[in-house]
Formats: structure tokens, sequence, C-alpha cells
């Protein structure tokens, strides 16, 4: 029996530290530390400690899907104030998939900090892409309901929204049709692209693009395809225009 106790205790300051380096590690401090516990919780780690009151992550991570369509719609918004409804659905279908949710994830290391039962990590469950993705979305929900929608939107500010402004969404973006679109609306000429640079070797490539209204230019992007380059240039027009 004194064994068993002491088992259970050091399980239990091991799971603290877990949770304690998590949050050093994203510069979050919850207040209730149950509500985090609860998110990284598998089913499979309840499973196996019935006797203890422990509940698994899936009404956070129903709660946490709502809470990431939320606020990656208003994001998106307003970020991108000439995009369609069909064209902002898909960015933001692309966003909150599975394997975005689990590079969201994996970046943040979830998969040291969640709990699991002896079963799931034999088997991997630590780098299980739909239970990093589920996990990701039950800590949302944990901390919108720990501290809000603001404290959560900051968070998304540095774990996801960089990531679109860094292009990463921009394969279901197209900011050259946009462009057009705003350009004809307006009446004010014709667009021109040309290919800058091409440089690296041939499984490397990379190319810069410009793009130009009337031989003036609008922008400049650059990516590893010419059409990618085009549609970063494109982007940076469109973010140009709105400026002025």
């Amino acid at each position: 029996m004194r064994k068993k106790i002491n088992r259970e205790r050091k399980m239990s300051h091991l799971i603290e530290n877990r949770m304690k380096n998590f949050q050093e590690k994203i510069g979050i401090q919850f207040h209730n530390q149950k509500l985090l516990m609860q998110a990284f919780t598998h089913s499979s780690y309840v499973n196996e400690h019935r006797k203890k009151p422990h509940e698994d992550n899936e009404r956070l991570e129903f709660l946490g899907d709502a809470v990431l369509e939320l606020t990656v719609s208003q994001y998106l918004f307003k970020k991108f104030p000439l995009m369609s409804e069909g064209e902002l659905t898909k960015i933001r279908a692309s966003i909150v998939c599975e394997p975005s949710l689990v590079k969201f994830a994996t970046e943040l290391n979830f998969g040291e900090t969640v709990l699991l039962g002896k079963g799931e990590e034999m088997t991997g469950g630590r780098s299980r892409p739909a239970l990093l993705a589920d996990a990701f979305e039950a800590f949302v929900g944990a901390l919108y309901l720990d501290q809000g929608l603001e404290a959560t939107i900051s968070f998304l500010e540095k774990s996801v929204y960089p990531q679109v402004d860094a292009g990463a969404f921009s394969h279901v973006m197209d900011f050259k049709s946009q462009l057009q679109e705003n350009i004809q609306r307006d009446g004010i000429g014709v667009l021109e692209y040309k290919i800058l640079l091409e440089e690296g070797p041939a499984h490397n490539r990379t190319f810069v693009s410009q793009v130009l209204l009337n031989n003036e230019v609008l922008g400049e992007g650059s990516g590893r395809s010419k059409k990618e380059a085009e549609q970063h240039a494109a982007q940076m027009a469109l973010s140009k225009r709105k400026e002025e």
C-alpha cells in the first residue's frame, strides 16, 4: 500500500511539473490548473485511472473547435477586406484542419505534455495527428474558459496568425484574382507580372516576382515557384492599395 501511495505521489508530482513547464514555455499561467490538465488528458488516461476524478479533453475539444472558428474568422475578416465569403471559408478551413492544428501543436510540444494511458503511449500516441489536433483544440477551449476571448486571441496571435502572415496558407489564397478585380473595378490600367530573379538548385528554386500597374511597381514577392512568387507580389500590392 505504501509503495502504491508513493508511486501515485511521484506521478502526481511529475504531472504538476509537466504542466508547470508547459505554462512557462508558452508564457501563460492558468488560474484554474484543473482546466489545463483536462485539456491535456486523453481518454486512454482516464480509462486507466477510473478511481481518480479525471475528465478527458473531449468536451473542451468541442468548445475549442467553436472558439477557433470564431477567432480565425474574425482575424481573416479584418485582414482580407477584399476577399469573398467563399475564399475566406476556404482559407479558414485550411487553418483549422487537422494537418495545420498538428503543426501548431507540434511547434509548442503538445505531445510532450499530454497525459496518455500506457497502451496509447506504447503505440506512439504522442505523435498521432488526431490526438495532437484534438489537444490543440482542447487547449484553446480551456484557455477561453480560464481567461476569456482576448487572452485566447493573444495566444493565437503568437502561435497561429504569424504563419498566415508569413504565407503558409497562400496556396489557397488567390491574391492575383483579387488584385485583378480590384484594378478592373477602378478602371485604372493593366497589370503585368515580371520574374526578377530565379536562383538556387533545381530541387530548391527561389523566384522573385514584381507586379506592375502602368509600369509602376505595386508589389514584390518571393516563392518556391513562379506562381507562388506572383501570388505574394499580388498580396503585397493589395496591402499597399488598402493602406492608400
